[in-house]
């Protein structure tokens, strides 16, 4: 009785407890040091809905001010401006150039000017050549003033983060985020990113170093990162296993008493 008593504790214990693997790029642990070719970096293309700072500057600084009139005045408090921001943007949105549905922006003398599915550099060497028309010597910075990816699932602080510096990778936001918690599945990470009206969704095994080579390693703008809870976290919130602490406690209470008799 006394072995058995043991034996149904032993099983309640183990049905409660799961190995799973919590590092990241656990592969990797039996090499010193791993190379290969950063061959998935590539430059975002300016999508819908997009806000966007366009400056230009010339060997005229009167005639550049006429193309400066939509220009975010607020590029000091960029710096400032926290990327896990939950406060107000509205003093960064309050100005920029809005890319609309068909990737438009209007913009001063130069009128509607198409923007999207271009690249910044791209972006520039079109604004160049439109504004050697009216400018001398045009120089064109263009930078994303919404430049935001998100967050959310099992990790320690879901949101969505501004991230100014335009280059970001899917480590890099759960780190922003506070890291996965002891629940979130390493093997099974949503990435769903929005690209010339096509949604797409993948999933990242974050434990395999073979996810530094995914095209979705490095996010977008607007790209959406969902970890799911594991098994033993959906246990957790069952009702069925909310008496399972009490049970384990009865038997073994019972296992000590009847130890005694026996």
């Amino acid at each position: 009785m006394k072995i058995k008593l043991f034996y149904l504790l032993g099983l309640l214990l183990l049905a409660s407890c799961s190995h799973r693997n919590l590092a990241y790029l656990s592969d990797l642990q039996e090499q010193a040091t791993y190379e290969e070719g950063i061959t998935n970096d590539t430059e975002p293309k300016i999508q819908a809905y997009d806000l966007l700072s366009v400056s230009v500057t010339s060997l005229n600084p009167e005639a550049s001010a006429l193309f400066n009139t939509g220009q975010a005045a607020v590029a000091a408090s960029m710096s400032n401006f926290s990327i896990a921001s939950n406060t107000s943007a509205n003093s960064i949105y309050r100005e920029g150039y809005l890319v609309d549905k068909e990737g438009f922006i209007d913009f001063p003398v130069l009128g509607k000017v198409k923007l999207g599915g271009l690249t910044k550099a791209q972006a520039k060497e079109h604004f160049v050549s439109e504004l050697e028309k009216h400018l001398k010597g045009p120089i064109v910075n263009v930078r994303y003033l919404n430049y935001k990816v998100t967050v959310v699932g099992e990790v320690n602080r879901p949101s969505t983060f501004t991230i100014p510096s335009e280059r970001i990778n899917i480590l890099e936001a759960l780190g922003m985020a506070g890291d996965m918690t002891a629940f979130g599945k390493r093997e099974n990470v949503l990435v769903i990113r929005e690209e010339n009206g096509i949604r797409k969704v993948t999933r990242l095994n974050l434990n395999n170093k073979d996810v530094l080579s995914s095209p979705f390693f490095y996010l977008q703008q607007n790209d959406v990162v969902y970890v799911e809870p594991s098994e033993a976290k959906e246990l957790q919130s069952s009702t069925r296993t909310y008496y399972l602490p009490i049970a384990v406690a009865v038997v073994s209470a019972l296992s000590i008493v009847l130890s005694r008799l026996f």
